[in-house]
């Protein structure tokens, strides 16, 4: 019986996205020299971007693996900041999710990158300095060192604040009184720092003043018997019969508060 020879085989061909033809030697040599210049990245740390497109809702980053990411335009401080070209550091949350895409955050990288600095003056109980971004419920949101830290209602001065939207773009000292690291949590407070303020004035108010001196003050308080007086630490009672030489029915005739 006559020898069957084995029909012949062409080689694998594969054609990319472009067009163009390779067969299986070329491609699999081609796939290695891509994946060499592709990072070494891992979930849960901060790595290096650069900005390659802004839309109305993301902001897509290349940082340098086979696809890129994506990151809210919320958390940036807004699209006139952000600029294609731009080198940022990013939280890598999730390598991939559903639709193979990198799961970035700008905000968390900022938060990793200022904790230990953070903790150190929350330990220390130091000053630090913030800016009023936007009022929320229940209070304000701050700039701190480039995070946002919670700054809440009663904590933002020594009396009721009745505009908040006027603090806005201000720039206060704070006390940093409760950090979280896992929820990124920052709640800071300047009722703290006007409270030691005012006691520092009052301890050298008391040492200085006396009786018959003439000094200048603020209206804390208006009552139906007088005014409660602000004279810098120390709040005096100026009684109604000693408002005026003439004769007035109430201490509101002659005063307004914080005047």
């Amino acid at each position: 019986m006559p020898r069957t020879e084995a029909p012949l085989v062409d080689k694998v061909r594969i054609t990319d996205v472009s067009g163009v033809v390779y067969d299986e030697e070329e491609y699999n040599s081609m796939v290695a020299m891509y994946d060499a210049t592709i990072q070494d990245i891992k979930e849960g740390e901060i790595v290096s971007g650069r900005i390659l497109g802004v839309n109305k809702d993301d902001v897509i980053v290349d940082v340098g693996f086979k696809s890129e990411g994506i990151i809210p335009i919320e958390e940036f401080a807004g699209v006139e900041a952000v600029k294609v070209g731009d080198n940022i550091d990013v939280f890598l949350e999730e390598i991939e999710d559903a639709n193979g895409q990198l799961i970035l955050s700008k905000q968390k990288a900022d938060f990793m990158r200022v904790w230990d600095q953070i903790r150190e003056i929350h330990d220390s109980g130091e000053k630090v300095t913030g800016t009023v971004q936007r009022r929320i419920k229940g209070g304000l949101v701050v700039d701190v060192m480039g995070v946002d830290a919670f700054l809440p209602g009663s904590q933002v001065a020594l009396r009721q604040v009745p505009d908040f939207d006027a603090l806005i773009e201000r720039e206060m000292e704070l006390k940093i009184i409760k950090i979280n690291k896992a929820r990124r949590n920052i709640v800071v407070s300047r009722r703290m720092v006007l409270e030691a303020e005012r006691e520092s004035m009052r301890e050298e108010l008391l040492e200085d003043i006396a009786v018959e001196q003439i000094r200048k003050g603020i209206v804390k308080n208006i009552t139906d018997f007088g005014v409660f007086i602000d004279l810098g630490g120390v709040d005096g009672l100026l009684h109604i019969t000693d408002m005026s030489w003439g004769r007035i029915r109430h201490p509101s005739e002659m005063v307004s508060l914080g005047e």
